[in-house]
Order: C-alpha cells, then structure tokens, then sequence
C-alpha cells in the first residue's frame, strides 16, 4: 500500500487510506468505550501509522501535529465523537430502540420539577462493575452531560451539532503530543 499512497497526491492518498484505515477504525468503535489505555494506545498507533503514510512524516517525528493537520481526532476522541451523536440521535427519537430505550432527559424521567430539569441532561444509571460502566446506558449520559450546554441544544441542526462536537473535541484533545 505504501508504494500505491507515494505516487499519489496528498489528497488522493488520504481518501485511500481513509478507506482502507479510517473506516475500520471507526466500525464498531462504540465497543472501544472505556477499553484499557494499553488497548488504546495500540488503536492509536495504528492510525499514526496512517497519518504517516498520507503525510510521508518520519516515525522520529511527533505525530500530534500531523493529526491536527490531517483534521482527525484521536481515536479516543473518535470514540467519543461516536457515541455523543448516538446520544444525540437517541434523544432525538431516530435511532434504534434499543439505544433509545438507553438515554432519557432528567426532565422527562423526574416528576418533580427541579432546576436540573431545564437543562437537557441525562439520567446517568448507576452500575455496580467496571464492565457495566462501560455499556452504551451508563456511560453515554455521563458523556452526555459533560459536553457543552449549546451542543445539548435541540435547536441545532444535527449537521451544526456534529462540526460543534468536533471543534468541541479538539479542544479537548489539548496541545500535548502523542
């Protein structure tokens, strides 16, 4: 593959490796949630491996800078990225009822009438093992509730929502290297 991405322009190369790369990377990642950092780590590098390859950067060089130039987020943030739109998604009655099913609004689960309840905030189930944290019910409210009050806004667009939690996430990522 490295021979065919070389005699490619920059942005040929990067759609290919986003094909052959990105995309498995991205299938299924909602089952990355909460995995170790070891784990995590060896997903990382696989997609520094790709950023190389599109950029011809050398392994001795950082690699967060090549990243932010290719405009992809770290793959914990890829996670994170994937299961904030789900929530959004669910909350927004178009996903599957079995995610669904998951996600309710403090407002819509309280009877009572508490000030936490004109905020869009989830209900956060409460788990009893560290493999129970992990499952799409408990920890997306948590994830949820930690975005940005305007991102938990109905009233945005899903499109809006998507470049907002991006700019959101790389801010989140911070200026440290990988």
């Amino acid at each position: 593959m490295r021979q065919a991405v070389w005699s490619l322009f920059e942005d040929a190369s990067k759609t290919l490796v986003q094909a052959f790369v990105s995309c498995h990377l991205d299938y299924c990642n909602l089952l990355f949630f909460g995995i170790s950092e070891g784990l995590m780590n060896r997903l990382q590098s696989v997609q520094n491996a790709a950023a190389r390859l599109v950029t011809g950067t050398r392994r001795s060089d950082l690699i967060s800078p090549v990243l932010r130039q290719l405009h992809w987020l770290l793959v914990c943030l890829r996670v994170d990225f994937k299961v904030a739109t789900l929530v959004r998604q669910s909350l927004s009655g178009i996903s599957p009822p079995y995610l669904t099913d998951d996600c309710h609004l403090v407002a819509d689960a309280r009877e009572r009438r508490l000030r936490s309840t004109a905020s869009r905030t989830c209900v956060v189930t409460r788990t009893y093992s560290t493999f129970a944290d992990r499952a799409f019910g408990a920890a997306s409210p948590g994830l949820w509730n930690s975005l940005l009050s305007h991102l938990n806004d109905a009233d945005i667009s899903y499109s809006e929502f998507r470049r907002s939690l991006k700019t959101f996430l790389f801010g989140q990522w911070g200026h440290g290297t990988v």
